[in-house]
């Protein structure tokens, strides 16, 4: 009969173990594990947002963006690849697995905050019109452009088209699949005006000096630009906080920022 208790004994003594053991057993970090395994970080970005990110004469896809990535994946020691795309198009490449994470000018937003993580901000911007109508580039609020009369472009499922169906409600809108296009359109005077965050337009003024481009010098929102990152990997976007800080700590984000906003030499090698 004691050897039938103890026999009973050891058999729900074992089982408690191995429930213990399942029960404290480490929680896996897909996304990291995957970029190490497989030896390279995939980087999503549009290539076409100078100086965030941007393709050059050659097919180079670099930029400041560009750069923070590389500083990454050297980091976590392993090559960078890099996958360009429409900007519409990242965040759905994100939540597949075709990219690890995104940085493409890409502005924290509640919305997008609900679909996937963001670290940052690593930049902060603010919109702007870029137009080559006096009026609407000395608008003190973006409502005085609000009319039906008024013509805007901006990028597609940017937080700019956001911004002009939210504000500008009366506004004629031709969305642009890239900053190419939209650009194109305010050149050829089929828009009055692009909205889009600061840096670009002041990059369309720097390389279309003779144009008679015009662009406000006070944003008109504030546009926190992060990366963003799976959210079912919290150790992946520990490590992004944590190596983002120590940029920022050391100054090397600093030096990062003035190399491509202060230094305009890069638009040498647009097409």
């Amino acid at each position: 009969m004691k050897r039938g208790i103890a026999v009973v004994v050891l058999i729900f003594s074992f089982l408690l173990f191995g429930c213990t053991q399942r029960v404290v057993k480490p929680t896996p970090t897909p996304a990291l594990d995957n970029i190490l395994q497989k030896g390279e970080l995939v980087l999503g970005t549009a290539g076409t947002m100078p100086p965030l990110n941007m393709t050059t004469k050659d097919g180079e896809v670099t930029g400041f963006e560009v750069d923070l990535a590389r500083l990454m994946a050297d980091g976590m020691g392993v090559k960078l690849r890099i996958e360009t795309m429409e900007f519409s198009k990242l965040l759905s490449a994100l939540e597949s697995g075709k990219v690890d994470m995104v940085m493409s000018g890409m502005t924290i937003t509640p919305k997008r905050n609900l679909k996937v993580a963001f670290v940052g901000p690593y930049y902060v911007s603010g919109k702007a019109f870029l137009t080559k109508i006096e009026t609407i580039a000395n608008a003190k609020e973006a409502t005085e452009v609000n009319s039906p009369n008024t013509r805007l472009t901006a990028l597609k499922g940017s937080t700019s088209q956001y911004f002009v169906e939210a504000v500008l409600p009366k506004a004629q809108f031709i969305p642009a699949k890239d900053y190419a296009e939209a650009v194109d359109l305010v050149l050829k005077g089929k828009v009055h005006a692009m909205v889009a965050d600061y840096p670009i337009c002041v990059v369309s003024l720097f390389r279309y000096p003779n144009a008679g481009l015009l662009s406000v010098f006070t944003p008109l929102t504030y546009e926190p630009i992060g990366i963003a990152m799976p959210s079912y990997d919290p150790h992946l976007v520990n490590w992004v906080e944590n190596f983002l800080d120590m940029l920022e700590e050391t100054g090397e984000l600093d030096a990062l920022t003035e190399r491509w906003f202060e230094d305009a030499s890069w638009l040498t090698k647009l097409p």
